[in-house]
């Protein structure tokens, strides 16, 4: 594994309603946020970005739900990697990891800033149909990576912590209309809607257009339903109601898209 001088490095392996996983590498750790997909497939969309999961250090967990945790067991096991999330949420995914050993287990505190090798990472709650929600914003060398997907809104206080971030993972879940005529059952669409569901392409771009800044380079939209949304219209979506507050769509940073089955190229900060 060659060594990093400094900075980050960051692939999206996956993102969807289907599995998320995220790839973060530093000088001295290589970590994944979330991990749910199957083990075999989270090694072959490492392998596509030259990366081995024999090299990881640790997975660090947003909260329960399968779509975030389903290779969390398989891979803490199989390479005794440290795995990190709140109480509650070790409390609620346990039947769904399965054992893992004691001294692989880590308490992260929801809004606290913890030192992972060399990199700062800072947690914060979000509103989500989960026991104990929280997500992270990655600090290294004056460079920062939000990841903020599965919220049904983004509060005063939330934006106060993932401002100006140089990229973000962002979530884009939902066509407003897509989902409305669609097949899903009503009390469905209500979750998804509510105050703790999921962004939709809409109120994602809006929450957008309040936090990045100066820094910002890169925005990455994410966690998008299979069902009720497409690549395009959150991409279209995106790009009018950021271009409509003159932010510097393509001149200041640039709109990516992130895919259920295949890895973001890696970029570095």
């Amino acid at each position: 594994m060659e060594e990093l001088q400094r900075g980050l490095n960051i692939s999206i392996l996956a993102s969807g309603s289907s599995g998320n996983v995220t790839y973060i590498e530093s000088a001295k750790q290589r970590i994944l946020v979330d991990c749910g997909l199957s083990g075999k497939k989270v090694t072959a969309l490492m392998n596509q970005i030259g990366r081995d999961p024999a090299d990881l250090d640790g997975i660090l967990v947003t909260h329960e739900h399968r779509d975030h945790v389903h290779g969390v067991g398989v891979l803490a096991r199989k390479y005794k990697l440290d795995v990190y999330a709140n109480e509650k949420t070790w409390q609620a995914m346990d039947h769904i990891v399965g054992n893992i050993a004691v001294e692989q287990k880590h308490i992260f505190e929801m809004g606290k800033t913890m030192a992972i090798g060399d990199i700062d990472v800072e947690s914060f709650g979000v509103s989500h149909d989960a026991v104990a929600p929280q997500f992270y914003n990655f600090h290294k060398d004056g460079k920062s990576f939000v990841i903020l997907t599965d919220t049904g809104y983004v509060s005063d206080r939330m934006r106060g912590i993932v401002t100006n971030a140089d990229a973000y993972l962002f979530e884009s879940n939902h066509d407003l209309e897509m989902l409305r005529m669609g097949r899903y059952p009503w009390s469905l669409k209500q979750r998804i809607l509510g105050d703790k569901g999921h962004l939709s392409n809409e109120d994602g771009a809006l929450a957008l257009t309040e936090v990045i800044g100066d820094a910002t380079k890169r925005i990455f939209l994410g966690h998008l339903s299979k069902d009720n949304n497409m690549k395009e219209l959150a991409h279209l979506t995106a790009d009018n109601i950021l271009r409509e507050k003159e932010l510097g769509v393509d001149e200041v940073f640039t709109i990516n898209d992130t895919d259920p089955d295949a890895p973001t190229a890696l970029f570095s900060l």
